[in-house]
């Protein structure tokens, strides 16, 4: 019988307990032994409802488990290099929220601690795997399109984080953005020569007082020759808008989004549609919540 892979969870806000619950349910082979947050109390009889076993209030106990193979690192983002390092150290696979870190070369100390310990390392860079973005990107290889010309994403979120969460998020840029040059990236193959940003704060003043934005345009040359645009803002009223367009030299490919379903109306007076998903992989997310 195959062993079970045992898992520790290092943050148990939002995401942290996002991907708990999905592990649990998908995933038959994989147990989650242990939670660890730094508030513990609160988090102990969702823990409980999930029959996980430890919950700490310091995460070093699950890296001190040697029964724990692989731990996920979902707490604040200031913390993301030095566990990394740590976890790497301890010999556990690791999976981390992103981004590692605001430095570049934490960042760097962080892969370089993971090379050497010779452990599977993944950021959660979710965008790739979703499927019409991956179809985007099949057809792209395939040539389908030709040599690159334009890639377009348009990339906002139906609600802004609270300004406590904007203080130590990295701002827009480390904490939105980066899914999204991330996902130029992966469909294009090539990497940014430059980049210019174009922003402001049209959402909710309290973001520009917690020193941040949330509204940018941002356009990209890459090695390959093509351009590209960025379009981002922290709020569309409408719901979760992530789509991307790319021209190439023999045509273009679109992505719209995902939609609870593709049902559309006509009568005398309009034609109508649902709207996108409040958020395509978690539809209950509270604005109140922390990321």
């Amino acid at each position: 019988m195959e062993k079970k892979i045992q898992v520790g969870v290092i943050g148990a806000g939002r995401i942290g307990r996002l991907h708990t619950k999905n592990i649990m349910e998908s995933f038959p082979n994989v147990t989650v032994k242990a939670v660890a947050d730094i508030y513990a109390d609160p988090v102990k009889d969702w823990a409980a409802g999930l029959n996980i076993q430890h919950v700490y209030s310091d995460y070093q106990q699950i890296l001190d488990d040697p029964e724990i193979d692989a731990v996920l690192i979902c707490s604040s983002t200031d913390t993301h290099s030095r566990i990394t390092i740590e976890a790497a150290r301890a010999g556990k696979h690791i999976f981390c929220e992103k981004p590692i870190d605001f430095d570049i070369g934490r960042i760097h100390a962080a892969l370089e601690a993971v090379k050497k310990a010779g452990v599977k390392f993944q950021v959660g860079f979710n965008r790739r795997f979703d499927h019409n973005f991956k179809k985007v990107r099949e057809l792209i290889q395939s040539g389908a399109i030709g040599d690159l010309q334009i890639v377009h994403v348009i990339s906002r979120d139906p609600a802004p984080p609270p300004a406590e969460y904007i203080k130590v998020s990295g701002g827009m840029f480390l904490d939105m953005t980066i899914h999204d040059f991330d996902m130029v990236r992966y469909l294009t193959g090539s990497e940014v020569t430059e980049v210019y940003a174009n922003a402001a704060v049209l959402v909710d003043k309290s973001i520009g007082e917690a020193g941040d934005v949330d509204t940018a345009l941002v356009s990209l040359k890459f090695k390959n020759g093509a351009i590209g645009m960025i379009d981002n803002c922290r709020q569309a009223v409408y719901g979760y808008d992530q789509r991307v367009e790319v021209l190439g030299a023999k045509g273009s490919i679109a992505a719209a989004n995902d939609t609870p379903t593709t049902v559309v109306m006509s009568t005398d007076s309009a034609v109508t549609a649902d709207k996108p998903k409040f958020f395509s992989w978690k539809d209950t997310w509270n604005p109140s919540q922390p990321r």
